[in-house]
């Protein structure tokens, strides 16, 4: 029994680490959505991010530095969404997928100017990138039953950046459901017109909420290449960003629900890796391909099964224009 407990920690603590970027992303889209703005770029800001963070801890020996250069590279690429949305009210789902395709093309050609490897970085240190957390007593509380293994491979032993992703969810909820800001935000995605006849722009209550977003996706691209890998390779956001939004639509637009759907995620990937080249009853070694796909397949089985079910933001994705 005690072995099994065991085996679900690590489980758990390997989907933590697994659902950071997922959920960073997801409380990025929560922000920009809410606010009546689709961010189908996540998934560009996330490698964008992901590449800045690699890149400039390679060149500063700081992951720190690299997670600020990140975070600013994710705002600038939010800043053209929306300048593209928002200012010129163009349509959100192209401007999301140019974003994209830029971010692909544009982390590829300059790696490969700046470091000749093929669009990677070189492999980061280990001061260049961010280590472990060892909270106190973590010898101590091993040996206790249970309870040790809890805290030992899930309370500790954590990337700095899985605590901020955790923190990211309550501190959503309370900006968003809490806050003055979080009230006119919410209220510019379900009503942009009565937000403006009480006075409020409209168009800079968009902004800040894209800017956020832009910042999380930073902070998940850095925690991608610079915490829980070694470096910068080719689109290695593979798909995150989409997932994120899967998740986000599933939840409903809620930060709980949304959290725990990027969760499930990451238990399915967590389970998936450790299934790899396991004979199991009947079934037998399951094919390596079908473990690779199984996250992308419930992401179409959610989209197919919950978007019709989902209730958005009423204003989502209509550009907002003022009545003269």
């Amino acid at each position: 029994m005690a072995d099994l407990w065991l085996d679900i920690m690590q489980i758990m603590g390997s989907t933590l680490r697994l659902s950071t970027p997922l959920i960073l992303c997801a409380m990025a889209g929560l922000f920009s959505e809410r606010a009546g703005v689709v961010d189908i770029g996540l998934e560009g800001k996330l490698l964008m991010g992901a590449f800045v963070a690699a890149a400039v801890a390679s060149a500063t020996g700081s992951p720190w530095i690299g997670l600020i250069g990140a975070m600013l590279a994710g705002m600038a690429l939010a800043l053209v969404h929306a300048f593209a949305c928002v200012t010129h009210r163009g349509d959100q789902i192209v401007s999301g997928v140019a974003i994209n395709i830029l971010a692909s093309g544009l982390t590829v050609v300059i790696g490969i100017a700046l470091f000749a490897q093929g669009g990677q970085t070189p492999p980061l240190s280990r001061a260049e990138r961010f280590g472990e957390v060892n909270l106190p007593f973590t010898e101590t509380f091993a040996s206790i039953p249970y309870f040790g293994p809890f805290y030992t491979e899930i309370l500790s032993g954590q990337n700095i950046l899985v605590y901020v992703a955790l923190l990211a969810v309550p501190l959503a909820g309370w900006v968003l459901y809490s806050t003055t800001f979080g009230l006119r935000l919410r209220a510019v995605g379900e009503a942009p017109e009565a937000v403006d006849s009480a006075g409020y722009s409209v168009a800079w209550l968009r902004y800040r909420a894209v800017l956020i977003a832009g910042l999380l996706c930073g902070i998940a691209g850095a925690y991608l290449s610079t915490g829980h890998g070694g470096g910068f390779v080719r689109e290695m956001s593979a798909g995150r960003g989409y997932i994120a939004l899967a998740a986000l639509i599933f939840g409903n637009w809620k930060p709980v629900p949304t959290f725990l759907a990027c969760l499930l995620f990451g238990v399915l990937e967590s389970t998936a890796s450790r299934l790899s080249g396991v004979d199991l009853p009947v079934i037998g070694q399951i094919p390596v391909e079908a473990i690779l796909m199984a996250p992308y397949v419930l992401t179409v089985v959610l989209l197919a099964g919950f978007f019709g079910r989902s209730t958005p933001p009423r204003a989502l994705s209509i550009p907002y224009v003022k009545d003269r």
